[in-house]
């Protein structure tokens, strides 16, 4: 519509600004992210809509959207475990370095979070000679634990997690392990 034309810009209709109103409440995405995602799929479009259009000009903002999605409480909550580690001391790095020692000293952090409300569920340090696969159960089982009403759908977790005893204690527990990344040297 807008081909060898000057003066404002292409006007996208409404229903289509609504459709990307929905995506972007779905998926919890900012503009610019949204933004992205309409350039990246809709490679057929003439004109690709701008973070403006999407949110200052006449976009999103102005119209009524409201998010009608099944409450995932209803159903019991998913979580997602990871870990972190933290150093303990700087002191003798460069002796460690210079001599290639290999002293660690760092503590690892493992949170378990609900991943709709971002609130932290459960909390564990230890020091780094613990794997990080030993560490689901005793998230979960404090979850469970502690949370009289709380009931788990699912886990999410990283490689780590990909071992035999944490799906056996999935299956127990009657949660679905839906995406525990499966690690590079696994066998069928």
């Amino acid at each position: 519509m807008n081909e060898n034309k000057k003066g404002k810009p292409y006007s996208f209709p409404d229903s289509f600004l609504l459709n990307v109103g929905y995506m972007r409440i779905y998926f919890h995405l900012p503009y610019r992210q949204t933004e992205g995602i309409i350039k990246a799929t809709g490679k057929n479009l003439p004109v690709h809509p701008s973070y403006s259009q999407i949110c200052i000009r006449r976009g999103v903002n102005k119209l009524d959207i409201t998010s009608k999605r099944l409450d995932v409480d209803n159903y019991g909550i998913i979580i997602a475990i990871d870990s972190t580690g933290i150093k303990v001391t700087n002191s003798g790095q460069w002796i460690q370095e210079k001599w290639n020692v290999r002293k660690k000293g760092y503590l690892k952090i493992y949170i378990a979070i609900n991943i709709k409300t971002k609130e932290i569920l459960a909390l564990e340090v230890t020091d780094e000679k613990v794997h990080d696969g030993q560490i689901m159960s005793k998230l979960i089982e404090y979850i469970l634990k502690n949370n009289n009403n709380i009931k788990i759908k699912s886990a999410l977790g990283d490689g780590s997690s990909d071992s035999n005893e944490n799906y056996k204690f999935l299956q127990n527990k009657r949660i679905r392990p839906p995406a525990i990344k499966v690690r590079k040297n696994s066998i069928v």
